[in-house]
């Protein structure tokens, strides 16, 4: 089986790659990447060690994807991954929309020639934010919990948010690329005859991620705790109890294994993949266990909150689990323990993720 990754340098696609290698005997793994984001470049060594072609372009500019080897699926890590795109930080909302849906329709056509299966990492962040702000919770000591005795929308259940929650808008402007790109994929596949698979995932984390306070927020977090970097509590009255869930790449590499194992044409294609309930944790939580590892740092309160902030996230896996047997095996305290590790062996790693 030949696999080709879109954006392989990043820290989602390289260690998508590095675990499909490890799960597959006879794979043929390759990639392309900018290399635009900071850090990126750190990952190129390690997988040409591996044994993964690379090859250096960009997924906006069709004539890059010309001369790719054929595969028999694409992964799709290659997107611009912050919430914030195109609103605040580098990149405008033309380069947004360049990088998510032109860079999308590239790689379609790509599909299309070859034949070749998609798996599309969607978002969390497609979901409605009125109805993201308006799910019912309560408030303990730490963090926001999910309101059992409140009567749920649908789409959210005690195991977080699936498939079926609100997507009207308003989502984001990076979350309208996003349910954008997903339509576009399931018409392509439709209309070309090749299969698609969307997951909309959580957040992702683990050792060697380019954390920033917009994207990678378990890794920033940690990394900047123990480097004694000013941190902040940013709206919900400055104190911390906003929760994501969070999962290792390695678990999600399961999930798209099982996936590209699967002949089943039609039937649902759209699948929310997280950490779940038990990997679930507020920022101020996340502050209290980098306490108790590295010794007190304490955050400001910036209780003025910013555009598509929400105070709880937690996506439901049941859909994967019953049609894939696709289960999160890493917990949230391994992985908080590997980004530790690795925080303390690189002391510059917040400059290297150009922060």
């Amino acid at each position: 089986m030949k696999v080709l990754i879109t954006g392989i340098c990043g820290f989602v696609g390289s260690a998508l790659a590095e675990s499909l290698l490890e799960r597959h005997e006879n794979i043929d793994v390759s990639g392309i990447d900018n290399l635009m984001r900071p850090g990126s470049e750190t990952n190129r060594t390690r997988l040409r060690k591996l044994g993964v072609a690379f090859a250096h372009g960009d997924i906006r500019a069709a004539s890059d994807l010309e001369h790719l080897p054929a595969a028999d699926w694409v992964v799709d890590a290659a997107a611009n991954p912050s919430v914030l795109a195109g609103v605040r930080g580098s990149s405008s909302s033309r380069q947004l929309f360049e990088h998510n849906l032109i860079g999308l329709v590239n790689i379609l056509e790509y599909c299309k020639v070859h034949a070749a299966g998609l798996l599309l990492l969607s978002s969390s962040r497609v979901y409605s934010i009125p109805a993201l702000a308006s799910i019912p919770l309560k408030v303990d000591a730490r963090a926001f919990r999910l309101d059992d005795s409140a009567q749920l929308p649908p789409g959210l259940s005690q195991r977080g948010i699936g498939p079926g929650f609100c997507t009207i808008p308003p989502i984001s402007l990076y979350g309208a690329t996003k349910l954008a790109a997903e339509t576009v994929a399931l018409e392509y596949g439709a209309a070309f005859d090749f299969p698609v698979w969307v997951n909309r995932c959580g957040v992702l984390a683990g050792p060697g991620q380019f954390g920033t306070a917009d994207q990678g927020i378990f890794s920033y977090w940690i990394n900047a705790h123990l480097r004694h970097r000013v941190l902040r509590y940013i709206g919900f009255d400055g104190t911390g109890k906003q929760v994501r869930d969070a999962f290792h790449p390695r678990d999600l590499a399961s999930l798209l294994d099982a996936q590209m194992r699967t002949e089943r044409s039609g039937g649902q294609r759209v699948y929310t993949a997280g950490g779940g309930p038990e990997n679930a944790m507020s920022l101020a939580e996340l502050t209290e266990w980098c306490d108790e590892r590295f010794g007190p740092h304490r955050p400001q309160a910036a209780p003025r909150p910013r555009n598509y902030d929400i105070p709880w996230m937690v996506m439901d896996s049941g859909g994967a689990e019953r049609d894939f047997g696709w289960r999160v095996e890493i917990p949230i305290e391994a992985i908080l323990n590997q980004i530790a590790s690795h925080a303390e062996k690189n002391p510059d790693w917040l400059d290297t993720s150009g922060v």
